[in-house]
């Protein structure tokens, strides 16, 4: 059973345009959905932070983004690192509900999908990277296309031993993997 990661897709932190924010959102709606109708688990991840950042929990800007489609059957979990699983119910949720693949989405690339994704791993769930499915802001130092591309190429390079992790666009995980 698969399960959809859609990470940190909080309204503070899209002040930032961050890169392809229409068509991310677009194929997340569409990913979401499809998983519903197989009977796969929807999970939002909300981070908690500062006051200052508008990220308390309850707040508006920890809000989910209105521009994504939420169910009533979809969990939500809140974190306060970038990694999704630390000091979460995560793991213990994804085991409960006898999840064996987990599909990753969301945002900042670098930051809270990028530990997400290596956590999840390193927990012994296969992994999807929707390489058109996460997204960031440009940064000083690179673009924030050239991060995402970065990103993409290294996940599909790591060298995870008994998991496995694919790199695929949204579109082709919907045709591979029969949502």
């Amino acid at each position: 059973m698969k399960a959809l990661l859609i990470i940190d897709m909080q309204k503070s932190l899209f002040k930032t345009p961050r890169h392809d924010f229409n068509g991310v959102v677009s194929r997340i709606n569409t990913l979401a959905d499809e998983l519903r109708k197989a009977g796969g688990l929807v999970i939002y991840i909300q981070h908690n932070g500062a006051k200052e950042d508008d990220l308390l929990e309850g707040s508006q800007g920890w809000e989910i983004i209105d521009e994504l489609d939420k169910s009533e059957t979809d969990f939500r979990l809140t974190k306060t690192a970038c990694d999704a699983f630390y000091q979460t119910e995560l793991e213990a949720l994804l085991k409960s509900k006898g999840i064996t693949e987990v599909v990753i989405t969301g945002a900042a690339t670098e930051f809270c999908v990028d530990t997400s994704l290596r956590a999840c791993l390193s927990k012994g769930f296969n992994v999807t990277a929707i390489s058109d499915g996460h997204t960031t802001a440009n940064r000083e130092h690179l673009s924030a296309e050239q991060i995402i591309k970065h990103h993409n190429w290294s996940w599909e390079n790591l060298i995870i031993p008994n998991v496995d992790i694919k790199i695929v666009t949204a579109s082709e995980a919907i045709e591979t993997r029969k949502f």
